[in-house]
């Protein structure tokens, strides 16, 4: 008998759960007691012993831009964390088996081993197949399903003011397309970094993974500093370490924001966006830190279209 485990009334069904679980205990080491680990979003995380079973986003693609990217995984394992199997399909949706791994710690964020990691992964030899980065294409989706609202309005604004090719979900391109390609990882938070049993930190979730400008990895904590959520000493540890590992996606030295003020303005409009939808779903106020995000994107606006 498996404890129950709390849902909430966004979560997935239970029948997906349990079809999780048992391709869970096909590959675990030991133990059979699964328990939820991420369940948001149209995406569940499932952990048996030290196997982690996720099913993907419905909508997303799980062919073969999945399979490449988690062959470019598999032949980079001390970067990132190498799939055990799939892509599968369960009841219908796409599922990968990955081992699992030790999560970041709030008490103890890693911003070094991060610089150090996005660094080495920016500057290692581009795999022949690996796909072409698709983002930013998730900003305008999110936008579209905003709410009615002054916040809402807000983000609208302030996403007018992105470049067309954001707003119309192009690549990351851009106009002029001059920006050399890198492996990237496309979409990097702390929860994208976990540690395994071997020691050292690799990546997590690769359905971004691909050819692109190393900047968009940068977008995510660039945008939180600008937007006063982050803390100045901890962006300077992460970007710091990065410059000192010859991470490629800023100058070595200097002003950093030519390269990142457009990625880190599309990310704080994106993140803002999804605070909104968040909390209107919760029938709840935005707390302190969604505030800010919101607030950035009307400094955004006022200041209209910024470096390109």
């Amino acid at each position: 008998m498996r404890p129950p485990v709390a849902r909430s009334p966004h979560s997935s069904s239970p029948a997906l759960f349990e079809r999780l679980a048992e391709v869970g205990r096909a590959r675990a080491a030991g133990g059979d007691e699964a328990v939820v680990l991420y369940d948001r979003h149209g995406v569940l995380v499932v952990r048996v012993g030290d196997v982690v079973v996720k099913a993907h986003q419905a909508d997303r693609d799980g062919g073969p831009p999945l399979e490449r990217r988690m062959r470019v995984a598999a032949s980079l394992p001390a970067l990132l964390l190498p799939p055990l199997d799939g892509p599968l399909r369960v009841d219908g949706r796409v599922v990968t088996v990955w081992p699992y791994g030790e999560p970041v710690s709030p008490d103890a964020v890693p911003w070094e081993e991060a610089g150090r990691l996005l660094a080495a992964l920016h500057t290692c030899p581009v795999p022949a197949d690996a796909p072409r980065w698709g983002r930013p294409a998730r900003v305008g989706r999110l936008v579209r399903r905003l709410p009615d609202g002054p916040e809402a309005a807000e983000v609208r604004r302030a996403f007018a003011t992105l470049p067309s090719w954001i707003r119309a979900g192009g690549d990351d391109r851009g106009a002029e397309g001059a920006t050399p390609h890198r492996l990237i990882h496309g979409d990097w938070h702390l929860g994208q970094m976990v540690r395994t049993g071997e020691g050292g930190w690799r990546l997590i979730d690769v359905e971004d993974l691909g050819r692109g400008d190393p900047a968009w990895d940068l977008a995510r904590p660039a945008a939180l500093f600008s937007a006063g959520v982050l803390p100045p000493g901890d962006w300077a540890r992460l970007l710091s370490a990065y410059r000192e590992a010859g991470g490629p996606a800023v100058p070595a030295d200097g002003d950093p924001w030519r390269a990142l003020d457009l990625p880190a303005r599309t990310l704080a409009i994106q993140i803002a966006a999804t605070c909104v939808i968040s909390a209107r779903a919760d029938g709840r106020p935005l707390d302190g830190p969604e505030r800010a995000l919101v607030d950035t994107c009307r400094r955004i606006s006022e200041a209209g279209p910024g470096m390109t």
